[in-house]
């Protein structure tokens, strides 16, 4: 029996030596990937309390408002196909969301809802913006119709993209990273083991359109990921977001003329949650992209910048027959 107990612990020695030599992905530089990933748009704002976050303040100044919020694990680098087309008639401001990117984790250790509005909050008021439209992919659309319910009177309009926070579908399939993300015991290992295979993998997951999966694109997943103290937010996060008690169904009390962008092949947030969101908030208008899945504004640019601008200068939105609109040099 001893020699059995001995052969089994030095097996799984030697599994646990093989994982690390696999996967073992030390911290990032912050000096050094400040310089690959800020430029010249680049804010590093103060908001008190040891937080300062990573935003770009871009576009024409006297244009309407746009605030643009990532999804989980991204980055306001998401946006860019947007901010090219988009620039010479709106104000785009985007920001790396606490726990993310050059922004790095909340010094209070809470990433709860309240945290993420909050935070975006403080960033408005430090901006001094009154008023503007706010658009969020997947987590980022979480905390966008949140923001919609605790500041009703700061939005113009709200724009949810395969948005997070319905009850899940029964049919959505999470890429491994958020498997993990989400498994205990194997979120610890995360802290230290989180090889660029990984991030590849779930990011061809996620969409449709696999011509934006570059190897920049996975690297830059990968580098900001971890990024110090990014690693661990993101299971401080997951663990929040499990825990939670908020009331999902004051989304029926939202005032706020919403737009819902949705792609048709999802598999992490099924076409179900737009339905979903449709039938409880009043008046929003509905658009599915056959083809695409969880990221239509990088995967389908020219139609979901089309339907954005028609919604914010119009009210309104008509798939499919809209003009495209080329990007900003």
């Amino acid at each position: 029996m001893k020699r059995l107990v001995k052969y089994a612990f030095g097996l799984l020695a030697v599994a646990l030596m093989a994982l690390f030599v696999w996967g073992y992905a030390p911290d990032t530089d912050p000096a050094a990937m400040k310089a690959k990933y800020a430029n010249a748009a680049s804010q590093f704002v103060d908001l008190g309390g040891g937080l300062t976050m990573h935003v770009r303040d871009e576009g024409k100044r006297d244009g309407p408002v746009l605030v643009l919020l990532h999804g989980s694990n991204a980055s306001l680098h998401t946006w860019q196909p947007w901010v090219d087309r988009l620039k010479a008639r709106y104000r785009i401001i985007r920001l790396d969301q606490i726990g993310h990117g050059l922004t790095g984790p909340n010094p209070s250790g809470q990433y709860d809802s309240d945290a993420f509005v909050s935070t975006l909050d403080a960033l408005m008021v430090k901006l001094k913006i009154g008023r503007f439209a706010l658009a969020g992919n997947s987590m980022g659309g979480f905390v966008a119709w949140e923001y919609a319910l605790a500041h009703p009177d700061k939005l113009t309009h709200l724009v949810l993209i395969d948005s997070s926070g319905p009850p899940e579908d029964p049919k959505k399939q999470l890429p491994i990273g958020f498997r993990i993300a989400r498994t205990p015991g194997l979120n610890q290992l995360a802290l230290v083991i989180t090889p660029r295979s990984l991030f590849e993998k779930s990011m061809h997951q996620s969409v449709s359109n696999q011509a934006i999966v570059t190897p920049e694109a996975i690297d830059r997943y990968w580098e900001l990921n971890r990024y110090p103290g990014n690693r661990k937010a993101t299971g401080q996060r997951f663990a929040a977001y499990s825990g939670r008690t908020r009331d999902i169904g004051k989304v029926s009390t939202i005032k706020t003329p919403t737009l819902i962008l949705w792609g048709a092949e999802d598999k992490l947030i099924p076409v179900s949650s737009a339905d979903w969101f449709a039938a409880r908030i009043p008046g929003s208008i509905k658009i599915v992209y056959p083809g695409i899945g969880h990221i239509p504004m990088e995967e389908a640019p020219d139609q979901t910048v089309a339907d954005l601008d028609a919604f914010l200068s119009k009210g309104v939105a008509t798939p499919g027959n809209l003009p495209s609109i080329a990007p900003t040099p």
